[in-house]
């Protein structure tokens, strides 16, 4: 159940009241002067990233949250509804933490969903649901916008699942139901699930081989491609690979890149959140189109316990979590203790 907080001025909703191989950067950023107001850091000016027909406006402070309310630690995933409203997914009690469209807090769906490591949201029959992998509770959860779980799949006696589902990273859904799941804090299989929860079939294990991943930590349908492929972010082989649909190894998407997490889609561009620093846009043969908030400060790369006021402005310390919006606006995630969610708003030639 969503708790809601309303701000002032906000009109009150009808949900429930109340280390390796980098390669060399094709960005920029653009620094800004700041200023101090409540104690805190405000920018005077915007920071711009990214390259040639890509570039984007940087605003790390995009969340507005009352005082005294924190996202906590950020560790998961972001997905965006159709209506425009944020999703993001941590491992603190509030869960999943819900913004609308400018970044104003509106609540959070509890302790229940804390740990959720990816979150998605996928549409059936006019319906939006959100697709949870649970790290902490070692289940996939579909729930509704409402914060109600809809289904729950987990490791039983009935539903026997190789290696369970402790180290589950993320999850996907096939246009035909079917529910895909990644362990790679785990056994690192690729499970494949019919729309009632059923296990079909689990593959892969663990290595830098044909179908095998070190970490497969995100997952997605790609549907640039006909028929569709799975995505798979192999994040400690560095790299992206594609299977089919049904599980089979079919090609290496993307190579030498810095710890990839996750990804999201706008057109044929895939926005992959790398780990270690950056985050990098590819086209659909995997080539590098530029690099968005590329952080030369290496003591900052996947750093877990950098504090937000020291991450080098404009850029990221550990992309996790990112997404597109309607417009071609990505929000992304970095992995931070204290939390931290930054906006890249696309600018148009």
């Amino acid at each position: 159940m969503l708790i809601l907080i309303l701000l002032p001025l906000l009109v009150s909703s009808p949900l429930h009241e109340g280390k390796g191989h980098h390669s060399q950067s094709h960005s920029h950023t653009s620094q800004s002067s700041s200023t101090e107001l409540d104690g805190k850091k405000k920018l005077s000016k915007p920071y711009t990233t990214g390259s040639g027909k890509y570039l984007y406006e940087v605003d790390s402070q995009w969340v507005k949250l009352p005082k005294g309310v924190s996202i906590g630690t950020t560790h998961g995933g972001v997905a965006v509804s159709d209506s425009g409203r944020i999703y993001i997914s941590t491992n603190a009690n509030k869960g999943i933490v819900v913004f609308d469209a400018e970044g104003n807090y509106i609540g959070d769906f509890g302790k229940e969903f804390k740990g959720t490591h990816s979150l998605i949201i996928n549409e059936e029959k006019g319906v939006e649901y959100l697709y949870a992998a649970q790290l902490f509770g070692k289940r996939i959860l579909k729930v509704d916008l409402e914060g109600n779980i809809v289904q729950e799949i987990n490791h039983s006696e009935k539903n026997p699942i190789p290696g369970t589902l402790k180290g589950i990273t993320a999850v996907a859904v096939g246009e035909d139901g079917r529910i895909y799941a990644t362990t790679g804090y785990g056994s690192n299989h690729l499970h494949i699930f019919s729309s009632a929860g059923v296990l079909l079939k689990s593959l892969g294990s663990k290595g830098k081989g044909k179908g095998q991943t070190n970490t497969n930590h995100g997952i997605a349908i790609d549907k640039r491609y006909n028929p569709h492929r799975l995505i798979v972010a192999d994040r400690e082989n560095r790299r992206l690979i594609h299977h089919s649909l049904e599980g089979d190894f079919f090609s290496i998407y993307a190579e030498n890149l810095r710890r990839p997490c996750s990804f999201s889609f706008f057109g044929n561009i895939c926005a992959v959140a790398e780990l270690e620093g950056r985050v990098t846009l590819l086209d659909q043969n995997g080539k590098v189109l530029t690099h968005l908030g590329d952080n030369p400060n290496r003591k900052q790369w996947a750093g877990f316990k950098v504090p937000i006021a020291e991450i080098t402005p404009g850029a990221f310390s550990a992309p996790h979590g990112l997404a597109f919006n309607k417009k071609g606006d990505l929000i992304v995630q970095d992995w931070n203790v204290r939390g931290r969610i930054s906006k890249l708003t696309f600018l148009k030639n």
